[in-house]
């Protein structure tokens, strides 16, 4: 049995390659997750597995000591296996901000994940999409320039009466 890979990367002092039995070393963290779909109803699902703040943790994110709250600035971004993007911030997962129960799950409903990969959950999305299959990779970003030139002036909105 092949067994799916995650590739943990971007400023991270200890990138890493990971499987679900990887996974299964930091603390399981068991959620149910109601899903209201517009196409299909809502679907009820029980996923446990660590939650992203703690494997990123671990992995060593290359946050600036010397920069006041550098991490804030840091995108973590997700693929999965059929091509799904998600972003969040860090901000979001990271506890002493809004501490988001983001789950790497390595089981749906007691069923493992072994051969199709974590699946990456957040169970305070009403919708689930972000929720994704599958996961191949996972970027964290902090080298990103912010906006350092003075912006251009905005073109005047259709119907504005800037406009008219």
């Amino acid at each position: 049995m092949t067994l799916a890979e995650l590739t943990l990367g971007g400023d991270l002092a200890r990138p890493a390659r990971l499987t679900v039995a990887d996974l299964l070393g930091w603390p399981q963290h068991r959620v149910p997750v109601s899903f209201e779909c517009a196409t299909s109803g809502v679907q009820h699902h029980r996923f446990a597995g660590p939650r992203l703040y703690d494997v990123l943790a671990d992995a060593g994110p290359g946050f600036d000591p010397a920069r006041r709250k550098d991490r804030l600035r840091f995108l973590i971004a997700v693929t999965g296996a059929d091509g799904h993007h998600v972003l969040l911030s860090w901000a979001e997962i990271d506890p002493d901000f809004a501490h988001a129960p983001v789950l790497l799950a390595v089981s749906i409903d007691d069923t493992p994940l072994d051969r199709a990969g974590p699946q990456l959950v957040l169970p305070q999305d009403r919708c689930g999409a972000r929720h994704i299959s599958g996961i191949r990779g996972i970027r964290v970003d902090g080298r990103y320039r912010w906006w350092q030139a003075e912006p251009e002036p905005a073109a005047p909105l259709h119907g504005s009466a800037a406009a008219r």
